[in-house]
């Protein structure tokens, strides 16, 4: 046992560096692995609510499954990434692990699959509201067709970040990551992770409030004028949710706009992902809010357990 330990000490010691570390290293790897560490417990709640609650089992309900998914997925390998931070971090030690770019791969996948699956949920509302007897587009099959495409597309479209060799280890950051640069790859994936989705869902809402407009201009059915009005709300909350993403990580947004320009400061990686992990968090709780069907099965929850406290004292 003492030489198997012997041997990987030295294996890990010969692939390592010493490094000076900031004195703000390990307490903020320590509170975002907290902030991880919260949103995944949160997201299983979440998933085991939907899975175990058969009034929760709907189209739109499945969607929101895929979204809390890919969320899951980007936080897991956020949570993996701050642990082996931590770790280097109380060695003072540089040292790329062998999983290091493929856990920053399944990142990158995680965080697309989660913009796209908010563009699905728009997709669906907008089909609800404007093509509402084009029942075929709005069957369980036919979106669970459109949840794998996108998960396909996101696991091939991000692959050309790690074939191409542009996902490198950062010793700042201890981290892999894609260097902030000017880059055809990162200008590819800018598109294509954030601004093709981004676009297309604030498309979507603004064609969804049009069509809310003239349909209130002319004389419509009440019921299909509430029914727009509904779906116009949800797809509201899809442009909040993706939002909260956005706004709070600002800075990583910052730092991209200035590696296209200049060089980002030092430590910008582990500045930008504090922000994003906190993001996540706000979504996941955020998401609780906005899923009224997930809301009634936490109360029905509460009152039967309040119920079951009462009942021996009548």
């Amino acid at each position: 046992m003492n030489t198997t330990t012997h041997l990987f000490s030295l294996s890990y010691d010969s692939n390592s560096t010493s490094i000076n570390n900031q004195s703000w290293f390990i307490p903020v790897d320590i509170l975002l692995i907290i902030f991880l560490g919260l949103t995944i417990i949160l997201s299983f709640v979440f998933l085991s609510i939907i899975l175990f609650d058969k009034t929760c089992h709907t189209v739109a309900m499945m969607l929101v499954v895929n979204s809390c998914l890919a969320a899951l997925l980007f936080t897991s390998s956020l949570l993996w990434q701050t642990g082996i931070s931590l770790r280097n971090d109380l060695k003072k030690l540089e040292h790329e692990d062998p999983p290091c770019r493929f856990r920053a791969y399944i990142g990158y996948v995680g965080c697309s699959e989660m913009f796209y699956s908010y563009l699905l949920q728009a997709i669906y509302r907008y089909i609800l509201a404007v093509y509402p007897t084009r029942l075929f587009y709005q069957s369980a099959r036919f979106q669970f067709f459109l949840i794998v495409i996108t998960w396909i597309c996101a696991f091939v479209c991000i692959s050309p970040f790690i074939l191409t060799g542009e996902i490198i280890y950062t010793v700042d950051d201890q981290i892999c990551q894609m260097p902030l640069q000017r880059s055809v790859v990162l200008i590819y994936g800018l598109f294509y992770m954030y601004i093709i989705p981004m676009n297309s869902i604030m498309f979507i809402y603004y064609r969804l409030v049009y069509y809310v407009k003239q349909m209130s201009k002319r004389v419509t059915q009440a019921n299909s004028v509430t029914r727009a009005k509904r779906e116009l709300r949800m797809v509201y909350r899809v442009v909040i949710i993706v939002s909260i993403l956005l706004i709070v990580g600002f800075p990583y947004t910052v730092f991209i706009l200035m590696g296209l320009i200049s060089q980002p400061p030092k430590y910008h990686f582990r500045i930008a992902f504090g922000f994003v992990d906190v993001s996540l968090f706000l979504i996941i709780i955020t998401l609780f809010n906005f899923t009224d069907p997930v809301k009634l099965s936490i109360m029905k929850r509460i009152n039967r357990q309040k119920n079951a406290a009462v009942e021996p004292f009548k």
